[in-house]
């Protein structure tokens, strides 16, 4: 794997002093990478005035900034107005770079192939009774009966997961992006430790949400693998990124990233994998810290 790509697992990352930890950042990163939900976005999923006016100070400082989310591209519009220059942003997990000054257009996606999905869901079916899907392809989601419907996607098609897999699916033409599993008992936690036990061969596992919803890419696709692929095209190191995130599936990206920032609101395993820590989404964490590097 190139050096570029390479992903240290929070497990192995060694613990920092707390020094380091209060250490300010660089004055002049050139790219910022960001989640959203829970870290840039307020808990009504708006942009406040003040994240906006850091955004616009940064990109005209010369710093490039990414949104980085598991959001489809379908749920950008909430930050479609606020990204400048390049455009673009880093979609489920990784498995898409769209243009949202095209309206969300694919430039890049990196798909979960078919029948490694299928092998996910029969071995959860096994390991976790009570587990439903979801299927996530570039043209929208797709659900079973019992899956937790998605307030911002009516009209749904509904239907097994074997059958919204199948190569006959109306659909099929579409990228699987990401398979979401879900369970309505276990822990979230330990959803995802089993899950990778069990099928951890046949994709990438990880969560974002408090419940015990996982997201399963392609082996190998997560926001790190893509930002760094963005980022190798621009001729921008790793030392060269800040990244925000808050949950589990922000890890690797914020250990891959020469300077991570943990929400004050974030899980556990993401504080204790990141070098520095912000406010809380609510109180404009991100807007904070790149205030903090303009002012130098």
């Amino acid at each position: 794997m190139r050096e570029d790509v390479a992903v240290t697992p929070a497990t192995e990352r060694p613990n920092t002093p707390a020094t380091e930890r209060s250490r300010p950042a660089p004055a002049r990163p050139r790219l910022i990478a960001t989640d959203l939900d829970g870290t840039l976005l307020r808990d009504d999923k708006t942009v406040s005035e003040r994240t906006v006016a850091a955004l616009v100070a940064a990109e005209r400082a010369g710093i490039e900034v990414f949104f980085v989310t598991g959001r489809p591209a379908r749920w950008m519009d909430v930050v479609s107005a606020h990204v400048h220059g390049h455009g673009l942003a880093i979609c489920a997990n990784g498995a898409a770079v769209v243009d949202l000054h095209q309206g969300g257009l694919p430039i890049e996606v990196r798909p979960l192939a078919t029948d490694r999905a299928l092998a996910v869901v029969e071995a959860l079916r096994e390991a976790a009774p009570g587990t439903t899907f979801a299927i996530e392809r570039s043209g929208g989601i797709f659900y079973e009966p019992r899956y937790p419907p998605f307030h911002l996607d009516p009209g749904a098609i509904v239907a097994p997961a074997e059958k919204l897999l199948h190569d006959g699916f109306a659909h099929a033409d579409m990228p699987v992006l990401k398979l979401l599993a879900h369970h309505p008992e276990l822990a979230p936690d330990a959803f995802l430790q089993l899950a990778r036990s069990v099928a951890g061969s046949h994709g990438d596992f990880t969560r974002s949400s408090p419940s015990a919803l996982l997201e399963v890419s392609g082996l190998g696709v997560s926001k790190a693998s893509t930002l760094a692929r963005c980022c190798a095209e621009r001729g921008i190191s790793a030392a060269d990124v800040v990244a925000f995130g808050d949950m589990p599936n922000d890890l690797e990206m914020l250990m891959w990233a020469g300077t991570s920032y943990a929400m004050a609101n974030a899980h556990p395993d993401v504080l204790a994998a990141t070098t520095h820590r912000t406010a809380s989404n609510t109180e404009d964490g991100v807007a904070a810290v790149i205030e903090r590097m303009l002012a130098g």
